[in-house]
This record gives structure tokens, C-alpha cells and sequence, in this order.
């Protein structure tokens, strides 16, 4: 293919932004020179440009003028649903052709293909995960000889050492990298130094970067410190009757954004919580929901991130802080973007900093661990729940362990089989000793942004390597005022939030199966669903949870027995058959003891016998291990062994924890061999 004329890239990027921003609209210079860059004979580009500058119009552009030369169309990869569904609605606006392959429309792809095939598409977006399915992949070459762009769009999660990375979209990626001839395009507005070294390598020689100032001047950057749990529910449900428009409330996991949600709910405001847990029909009711205002706020996950288009939200607030000033930035941009103001607030918390380290190991390799999983496959191909019971790795270490092997060729999937390459492994220690002490230093970045030292957008630009940072004078720091209601929120909704808090029931739901390599088989019974005072960090338990905890769960605390009782009082109107006793659970060390203090309460006040019905033998369970092996621990560590007959009927079996749930089941089991019509779990503090 010859160069493209700068006229042609002048004419078609003109028009797509006059469709999409209407008649007037003007290029930006680095995008018009983006544009020209694409066009040449297989071109490759990276574009590292804040949220809202018009990356996506670049593409868009691009296509329009390639496929007016008769090129391929293009190919985007898209690393959200989300995402996606706005790419296709950007595209159509552009005047392009759109289509979509994903894991919610599998029913659709023959149509796809067929639109393929005739050349009546001029983009296909598809998910990363889409090369680890045999219907896509074994289109890919064909399909690769014909496109005339690829775009990979937020491309730091190509990039070990971008906040996001995704072995999925790395593995696609390097896919995609090898075409010959068509033309690349990598853009994100989340990329550092460290990071766009890293694509541009992967780019290949010859890449050209296009990167501008990352500062938001729409932005007003706030830090609240120091509230407890109840004062940021409390910061929240006031700020929601002052904050202009409709915006996103950001949580770090899913217990939460469903609790927050609940509770916002509550206080009479019109919310819905958003996580990777709903379904494609329901994430897309409330994405449409938000954009067209009618909701005042969504409670989301990261899930509703990168790309989500609506340009006039007004606010991100975030309870509890993401790890690193780059993911920060990533999602307080989606606010303001067609604005002249926006509010971004961060309500930090000290809890943050355990969830941090959880996911700062996550996605890095236990050489003990591959040494299990290589070891089991070779034997043959084994799906994940065989190699969940063979080696013990837990199932959510196991499968992204299994995806990163992929990447580097040493395993590959065949159905839901994996299997091993002959490819050896060598772990790069270096680069995941690296990749971790990067991680340890972004979170001690994004802890020193969460105490306000120094103005808090040229902070982030610092910390995402901008050429320019400079002092905004808009934010909490340069101003020294903060969004309503400032430090404290009202009393009456602190209030709110105990009240709210401590009223929740939370189901704790029975385990179905057991898992393969173990003494039972099949479908699991006896267990019944329990009850949970507090799950994780509850705010509503905030305090007596510590106080447990700093006791080594030995005791139950005062208002945390308080708070058991409440549970059973409101638990008893809804059962089937009033217990008959009440039981300790069984439990290594000092636990064993708070878990009889609680049943020898329980059985007080609802006037039921207290049965010692378990004994332990040996060490506790081995942390972080999977099911099979935690199951076959406690099938030895735990007899039945009652002091006296156990009454025939349904019992509460009193734990004051719970994590995995298998000790439960195991003593449920128990009771049930033992003549026990339903075993009632009965939980102080349920922990994620």
C-alpha cells in the first residue's frame, strides 16, 4: 500500500469529528498528525493522551480514510463490555459500520462473520479472551490477512507493568502484533514512562508516540482524610443531596459496592450498584441508566472504568482508594469531560492497604505453584477443577497462574482442557521482583496523594511521568476547601449508616458440591443457609471487629454478641422449624473457646441445650490452599464426638468466623450422618 495523501487524512478526520462533535469541529493537532502517522504502509503508533481528548477519533478517522482506499477494516480490541458498547455506538455516530464479538452475544457471531466475509463492516470490536476460543481463533489468520488497522485500545493492559495488566489481552495482543502489513494503533490515557517503553517494545521498531499533558482542567481534585468506615457512608449519602449532576461512586470490591448501594438507597437516593457479577442485560440497563440521568449515582467496581462514555458526569467519588495514582487517575477521568467542573473526591481508609497487597501479588507467579500445576499436566490434559484438587492451588490463583503459562507459550487449552507445550518454563525473577517492588512503590505514591502532600492533579501527573505537571489551583490542596459537606458529615447520617449497617442480615449461603479427592461425594447436605453479623470490613462493626481481631478471635466482644443476638431474633421469624440445640463449632486453638462462648450465649437466651459435639486433632489448615486438600485436612482434624446425644431436629452450629465455609461443611456433615435434620451456621464475623 502506497502512503495515504495528508489531504485525505485532513478531509476524513474533519468529517468523523464533525459527525461526532458537530459541524465546526476542528482537529486537534496531534490527532490530525496521528491520523497521517496510521496511514502509512503498516504503521505503528501509540497515542498516550489524557480521558477525553479524542483518542477514539483517531481510529475512527483512520478507518474512514482506509476504507475509502478500499482497506480492510479494522479491528479493535476492546478490554470492557462497557467499552464496547459505547465503541459501537461511536463508530455508527463516525459513519462507520460496527459490529461486535464477545462472551454475551455468541448467538450473533455467524452474522458477524458473514458481514465479514461480504465486507459490509468497517470495524470489529472483540474481547481479549476471544483468541482462547477455537470458533474466533480459527478465524484469526484469514481475518488478519484482510484488516487494514488493528487498534489496541487501553493498551497499558498489554504492559506488565501497567496497573491493569491482563494476560488475556497480552496474549491477543502479541497476536495481533506479528500482521505484516496492516497498520497499528495502541492508545491509552494511563501509561507512564515504565509503561510506554514497554508498548512501544511490543510495537515494534519504527513506533511513534504521540503523548500530551495528562492534566484535567475540568477536574477538582479533593482528599478527605481520616474518616472512620460509618463517616465515609455517612460523607457519601450527604454529598449526594449537593453534587452537580449524576456521577460514579467507586468501591474496591463487590461486598461493598452492593452494601454502599443499599444503604445510599436507604437514605432516599436513586443509585444502583455495578460489578463484574452482573450479567450483559443488567450492566447494560444501568450503564444507559446513568447516561441518561436517571440515576443520580452508580456504586461500581473497577468494572465500570476504562472507556464508559458519558461525558457530562459530574462526579467520582471513591470509598477507599485504589492502589496506585495511575488506576486513580484512570477513573476519576471518566468525570468531566465535556464540563467546564467536575468533583473528584477520595475518601480513603486504612483497610485499603489490605486489599492493595492482595492484588499487588495476584497476577505474579509462585514458582512452587507452577512447579504443582507443570507437574500435574504431565500426566496429560487436565481441566481446572482436576488441577484445583491435584495441586491445591486455589481456584482464582490457579486460573490467572494458567493464563500468564499461556502467554509464554508454556501451556495451551484445548476445550476446557490444559495441557503442556513441551515448552520450558524459567521463572524471571528479576522481572517479577521488579514488577512487585513497582507495585510496593506505587501504593506508597497513592498513600502519600491520599494525605494531600502537595497539589493533588499535579501529583498524578508526577506519578503518570508528565512532562509538564504544574500546580492546578483547584484542588482541596491549592484551595484548601472541600466539596459539602467538608470534613464532617451530618450526625443524623452517621446515625443512618449504624442503624443501616447493623440491621443487615447477610446470608450465608451452604456449599453445593464437594470437591473431587475427597471422602464425600455428589451434592452436599444437611447444611442449611446461615446467618453473619459483619462481612469483611463492615462499617457498621468497625471497632468491635478490630477489638476481635486484636484479641486473636479468642473472645467475642460485648457488642458483637449483642449484635449475634439481634441477627437470631430477626433470623427465627422466617425459619422453617425452631432449632432443637445449639452447638460449637469446631475450631483450631484459641478460636475453639470464643466459638463455645458464643453457643453457650446463644443457647441462654433462646433456652436450648449446649452440645460439645467436636474435637480437634493436629495443625489448623494450611493457608491458601484449595478445597480438595482444605477438605481432606479437616476430614482428619475434626471428630464427633458428643457428650451426649444430640435431640433430634434442626441445630445452630456457632462459628466466629467463617472464610472458605469448608469447616462448616464438614461439621454439618457431621451432624447430619449423626441424625440432624438441618444444621443452622450461625457467624460472627464473615470474612471475604
Amino acid at each position: 500500500m502506497t502512503p495515504l495523501s495528508d489531504d485525505l487524512a485532513t478531509l476524513h478526520t474533519t468529517l468523523v469529528l464533525e459527525r461526532l462533535a458537530g459541524n465546526g469541529a476542528l482537529p486537534r493537532g496531534d490527532q490530525l498528525d496521528a491520523v497521517r502517522e496510521i496511514l502509512r504502509p503498516a504503521a505503528r503508533v501509540l497515542v498516550v493522551q489524557a480521558t477525553g481528548w479524542g483518542k477514539s477519533a483517531v481510529y475512527w478517522a483512520a478507518t474512514s480514510a482506509l476504507r475509502s482506499t478500499g482497506a480492510g477494516p479494522t479491528l479493535v480490541v476492546s478490554p470492557l463490555l462497557a467499552l464496547m458498547r459505547d465503541q459501537v455506538s461511536a463508530a455508527t455516530h463516525a459513519g462507520l459500520r460496527a459490529a461486535t464479538i464477545n462472551s454475551t452475544n455468541l448467538d450473533e457471531w455467524d452474522l458477524v462473520f458473514a458481514a465479514l466475509d461480504s465486507d459490509e463492516l468497517d470495524v470489529l470490536l472483540v474481547s481479549p479472551e476471544r483468541l482462547g476460543n477455537p470458533r474466533f481463533a480459527s478465524r484469526l489468520d484469514a481475518l488478519m490477512a484482510r484488516v487494514g488497522l488493528v487498534v489496541i485500545d487501553e493498551a497499558h493492559c498489554i504492559s506488565d507493568w501497567g496497573f491493569d495488566f491482563r494476560p488475556d489481552y497480552q496474549r491477543l495482543a502479541r497476536a495481533l502484533l506479528s500482521t505484516p502489513t496492516a497498520s497499528v494503533l495502541a492508545t491509552t490515557a494511563t501509561a507512564n514512562s515504565r509503561v510506554t517503553a514497554d508498548v512501544e517494545s511490543q510495537l515494534g521498531s519504527g513506533a511513534r508516540t504521540f503523548r500530551g499533558t495528562l492534566a484535567r482542567t475540568s477536574l477538582q481534585l479533593s482528599v478527605v482524610p481520616s474518616l472512620s468506615p460509618l463517616e465515609r457512608y455517612a460523607w457519601v449519602a450527604d454529598a449526594l443531596h449537593t453534587l452537580p449532576g449524576s456521577g460514579i461512586v467507586y468501591v474496591l470490591t463487590v461486598a461493598e459496592a452492593e452494601r454502599l448501594a443499599e444503604f445510599l438507597q436507604s437514605c432516599g437516593h436513586v443509585v444502583e450498584p455495578y460489578s463484574g457479577q452482573l450479567d450483559a442485560e443488567q450492566r447494560e440497563r444501568v450503564e444507559d441508566a446513568l447516561r441518561r440521568n436517571e440515576v443520580k449515582a452508580v456504586v461500581a467496581t473497577s468494572a465500570l472504568g476504562m472507556g464508559y462514555d458519558k461525558p457530562d458526569l459530574g462526579f467520582c467519588i471513591h470509598v477507599g482508594s485504589p492502589s496506585t495514582p495511575v488506576a486513580y487517575y484512570q477513573q476519576v477521568g471518566r468525570a468531566g469531560r465535556a464540563l467546564d467542573h467536575a468533583v473528584a473526591v477520595l475518601l480513603s481508609s486504612e483497610s485499603d492497604e489490605r486489599i492493595w497487597n492482595y492484588f499487588a501479588t495476584a497476577s505474579i507467579p509462585d514458582p512452587v505453584d507452577v512447579d504443582k500445576v507443570l507437574g500435574a499436566l504431565s500426566s496429560g490434559p487436565h481441566t481446572v477443577v482436576e488441577l484445583d484438587g491435584a495441586t491445591g492451588v486455589r481456584r482464582g490463583r490457579l486460573e490467572t497462574l494458567l493464563k500468564i503459562l499461556a502467554v509464554d507459550g508454556i501451556v495451551t487449552k484445548a476445550g476446557t482442557a490444559w495441557a503442556v507445550t513441551g515448552e520450558p518454563y524459567v521463572h524471571a525473577t528479576a522481572k517479577w521482583e521488579a514488577l512487585t517492588q513497582m507495585r510496593k512503590n506505587e501504593a506508597d505514591l497513592m498513600r502519600q496523594y491520599a494525605h494531600g502532600r502537595g497539589c493533588l492533579m499535579a501529583y498524578l501527573q508526577r506519578a503518570l511521568d508528565d512532562p509538564n505537571p504544574a500546580p492546578c489551583g483547584r484542588c482541596s490542596v491549592c484551595t484548601g476547601t472541600l466539596p459539602s459537606p467538608g470534613h464532617d458529615p451530618s450526625p443524623q447520617w452517621v446515625e443512618a449508616a449504624r442503624k443501616f449497617s447493623r440491621g443487615i442480615d447477610i446470608v450465608v449461603e451452604p456449599r453445593k458440591l464437594w470437591p473431587k479427592g475427597v471422602s464425600r461425594t455428589g451434592r452436599i447436605s444437611g447444611l442449611a443457609e446461615g446467618r453473619a453479623v459483619a462481612f469483611a470490613d463492615d462499617p457498621g462493626w468497625a471497632e468491635a471487629l478490630r477489638e476481635l481481631q486484636r484479641g486473636g478471635y479468642a473472645t467475642v466482644p460485648e457488642q458483637l454478641m449483642a449484635g449475634a443476638v439481634e441477627v437470631l431474633r430477626r433470623w427465627a421469624k422466617v425459619w422453617a422449624q425452631r432449632p432443637v440445640a445449639v452447638v460449637p463449632a469446631p475450631a483450631f486453638g484459641a478460636e475453639a473457646s470464643a466459638n463455645r462462648q458464643l453457643a453457650e450465649e446463644i443457647a441462654r437466651i433462646g433456652k436450648l441445650p449446649l452440645i460439645d459435639a467436636f474435637s480437634w486433632q493436629g495443625e489448623a489448615v494450611p493457608v491458601d490452599v484449595s478445597s480438595a486438600p482444605a477438605v481432606r485436612h479437616l476430614e482428619t482434624a475434626i471428630s464427633y464426638a458428643p457428650a451426649e446425644p444430640l435431640p433430634r431436629g434442626p441445630v445452630l452450629l456457632c462459628a466466629t468466623t467463617m472464610r472458605t465455609g469448608w469447616t462448616v461443611t464438614v461439621a454439618a456433615a457431621l451432624l447430619s450422618e449423626a441424625g440432624c435434620s438441618a444444621v443452622l451456621p450461625l457467624v460472627v464475623h464473615r470474612l471475604p
